[in-house]
Parts: C-alpha cells; sequence; structure tokens
C-alpha cells in the first residue's frame, strides 16, 4: 500500500512537544519477577499514571488544543465508554471551553464521575442498541460542538503515539512493542513511532477474545464488524476498527494476540501484587498477553503498554474476587 503516512513521526513528535509540560511523562516500570515468567526483559510503560488516568489524555489534548480560537470557545463533543471522555473533559477544561460527552449507560461509575467531575455535560445511551457515532455527530451538529472522535484524527493518534516514543526514548532499543487494541489509536501512533525509530521492531496488538474486530479485519485485509463484545475490558468493546487506524495498523503491526477475560484478570492481579500499581481490564491486556504466552517468539527486550488504571474499588474487588 504506497502513499504518504496518514500520520508520521513528525506528527508524533510535534504532538510531544504541544504536551510538554501538560501531560504526564509517565513512568516505566521493570519487575525481575515478570521478566522471569515472561522469558524476556520487559520494560511496562505506566500510562494509567497519566492524567485522566489513561492515555487518553495525549490525542486529546493534542487535538483540542489545535482548534480554532472561535471553535474552541462553542465547545467540544466526544463519545466515548470512559477514558476518552475523561480525556476531553480535562483537555476542555485546561484550554478553557466546556464538553458534552457521550457515554453508554452502562458505562463504569467512578469513569462517569470523573468526566463530569472535570465539568463536562454527560449524555447517556444503550450501547447494545444505539449508535454512539450518530448520537455524537448529531448532538455536535445541534450545538455547534468541534466533534473530538476517540481515534479516527490524525491528531489524536499522533498525541496518542508519544507514549511508545517517551518509552524508546527512555529505555533504547526494544525488539518488540505489545499494546492494547480498541479502536487502534494507541497502537497506530505507537507503531508509527516505535516502527520509525527502530525499523526492525515487531509491534504487536492484543485485543479480547471476544472483541477481536482488528483481528478478524487484518486477516481479511478489510474491516470486519464483531457484535458489541461483552468484556470486562470496556474500554476495549469496539465493534470495528476506525478508517484511518485500520489504514496504518494493516501496514504496521505484525499480529494481534487474543485473552480471555480470566487472563486479563490475572493481569490485573499481578500488577496489583507484584508491581504495586492498580490497572484496569482494558489496560491489563497487553500484560496479560505477555503473561499468558500469548506472543510467540518472544525476543529479548520487550515493551508493554499499560493503557489504563480508570477503575474504581469495588469494581476492582469484584473483578479480582469473581
Amino acid at each position: 500500500m504506497p502513499g504518504r503516512m496518514p500520520v508520521t513521526l513528525q506528527d508524533v513528535r510535534d504532538a510531544a512537544a504541544r504536551l510538554a509540560g501538560v501531560a504526564h511523562r509517565t513512568p516505566v516500570l521493570r519487575s525481575r519477577t515478570l521478566d522471569r515468567l515472561v522469558g524476556a526483559e520487559v520494560h511496562v510503560k505506566c500510562e494509567n499514571h497519566q492524567r485522566a488516568g489513561a492515555f487518553k489524555f495525549r490525542g486529546a489534548y493534542n487535538a483540542v488544543s489545535r482548534l480554532p480560537a472561535d471553535r474552541l470557545a462553542k465547545g467540544v463533543a466526544a463519545y466515548s465508554s470512559g477514558n476518552h471522555a475523561q480525556a476531553v473533559a480535562l483537555a476542555a477544561r485546561e484550554l478553557g471551553t466546556t464538553a458534552v460527552i457521550v457515554m453508554p449507560e452502562d458505562a463504569p461509575r467512578s469513569k462517569r464521575e470523573a468526566t463530569a467531575g472535570y465539568g463536562a455535560e454527560i449524555v447517556t445511551y444503550d450501547r447494545y442498541t444505539g449508535d454512539r457515532v450518530a448520537i455524537g455527530q448529531a448532538l455536535a451538529a445541534e450545538r455547534a460542538l468541534a466533534l473530538v472522535p476517540p481515534y479516527e484524527h490524525p491528531h489524536i493518534i499522533a498525541g496518542q503515539g508519544t507514549a511508545a516514543l517517551e518509552l524508546i526514548e527512555e529505555v533504547g532499543e526494544l525488539d518488540a512493542l505489545v499494546v492494547p487494541v480498541g479502536g487502534g489509536g494507541l497502537i497506530a501512533g505507537s507503531a508509527v513511532a516505535a516502527t520509525a525509530l527502530l525499523p526492525g521492531i515487531r509491534v504487536v496488538g492484543v485485543e479480547p477474545e471476544t472483541g477481536d474486530d482488528t483481528r478478524r479485519s487484518l486477516e481479511a485485509g478489510r474491516r470486519i464488524a464483531v457484535p458489541v463484545p461483552r468484556t470486562i475490558a470496556d474500554g476495549q468493546a469496539a465493534e470495528i476498527p476506525g478508517e484511518l487506524t485500520f489504514a496504518l495498523n494493516r501496514r504496521l503491526l505484525d499480529g494481534i494476540a487474543l485473552v480471555s477475560d480470566d487472563q486479563i484478570r490475572e493481569a490485573m492481579r499481578f500488577a496489583f501484587e507484584r508491581m504495586k500499581t492498580v490497572v484496569e481490564p482494558s489496560g491489563a491486556s497487553a500484560l496479560a498477553a505477555l503473561l499468558a504466552h500469548r506472543v510467540e517468539p518472544l525476543p529479548r527486550r520487550v515493551g508493554v503498554i499499560v493503557s489504563g488504571g480508570n477503575i474504581d474499588v469495588r469494581r476492582f474487588t469484584e473483578l479480582l474476587d469473581g
């Protein structure tokens, strides 16, 4: 597939410059126990320590901050199961404007409360019968708001790619990068940065077994839709890859690994008990793939992105006790 990449390493670097002093430069954790269990040297990029609790703030701020002043003043809209919702709400507050967020009725309570806490208005819908994209587009048009999509935009993808950029700047050469996949924005931006900086790197995505739309799409060579996934990884409950993210991921990814909800739970438990960090289900899926040996053959030095940590105590204990 020839042609210019819609997002480049320079776009990611420009996003990093815009995010400097605004987004956190999140920590990279190591664990000898993890290395032993996985059989590789693993570097864990902890986006659960990002502002608003997930990598989503990177893309949201990069996109919202680039709006012309007149559009920014009118406010922004977004649709999200939770992490993008919080990120857009926080970015809007930081930039002195308002946000209206379309969220599923069954979105985790902690994510709804955090989004409202950042000052956003929340409009709910039924994720199993409603079309969040159509609802968001109609709402934005009715109120003359700038719509900030969760992954289907070059500025969003470039912003998300700054997580991988930071990881490589900190730890140096990696043989593989393992990244959670929902709509595909994080892995697309990460793959753009990683493959440009380290041409020999393998980039592997991870999806829940019940939500393998990207895996099916890559195998088919075209975007494939799946039923709304029923998984504890609510941030990865995508039905179909984005057009832009799929175009990038089709060119740059080495494959997709699948993990079960039980494997995700075990990764959450490991992160909490052995690495002393709280990870939400969708944030733990890439770590789960390593612990379950779903990425084979595994090279010597591996980076893994823990994408978020937005989960309340009640839900966290329910999942680990279940």
